[in-house]
């Protein structure tokens, strides 16, 4: 009976947990524009200009501070009913911590690799990693073709 009320308990506590209004708070603004232009290649000024870019995409489909695969897509290419290879792999890319979703950090660290100050070999990178669609470190001639594809479509 005992083991019974302890097992409850800690069932209970982890209801509780759930529904804790802290974890689901939106996430903060802009706190620290520095930090990210010194991360990244962007001034300040310009790391303010794109987080005002960064919530008017965010806010498209659902106001929460963060861009989804819909939004993004919607940012991209003025629309969200066609299925895109291109968008859904930038998305990915971006998506560093590959939960679906893009936070304001995540979205000008990814940015900041089609500034025009931005190392030649971050963008050789990027680029390589959009056509390595297995991501297994070389691109096999049947990678290339959906990918291209995809843009001619376009």
């Amino acid at each position: 009976m005992l083991q019974c009320l302890e097992g409850f308990n800690h069932l209970l506590g982890c209801l509780v947990q759930c529904f804790d209004t802290k974890a689901f708070k939106k996430p903060r603004g802009l706190e620290d524009p520095e930090i990210i232009a010194r991360d990244t290649v962007f001034s300040v000024s310009e790391v303010e200009a794109l987080y005002e870019l960064f919530k008017k995409i965010s806010s498209a489909v659902i106001d929460d501070g963060l861009i989804n695969k819909e939004e993004f897509q919607l940012a991209l290419f003025k629309t969200n009913k066609k299925e895109s290879l291109f968008a859904d792999r930038v998305f990915d890319l971006f998506d560093t911590k590959h939960n679906g979703i893009l936070g304001f950090e995540e979205f000008a660290r990814a940015l900041s690799v089609f500034h025009p100050n931005a190392p030649i070999d971050d963008k050789i990178d990027f680029s390589f990693q959009l056509y390595d669609l297995k991501q297994q470190g070389f691109i096999e001639r049947q990678e290339e073709s959906p990918l291209i594809c995809s843009r001619i479509m376009k």
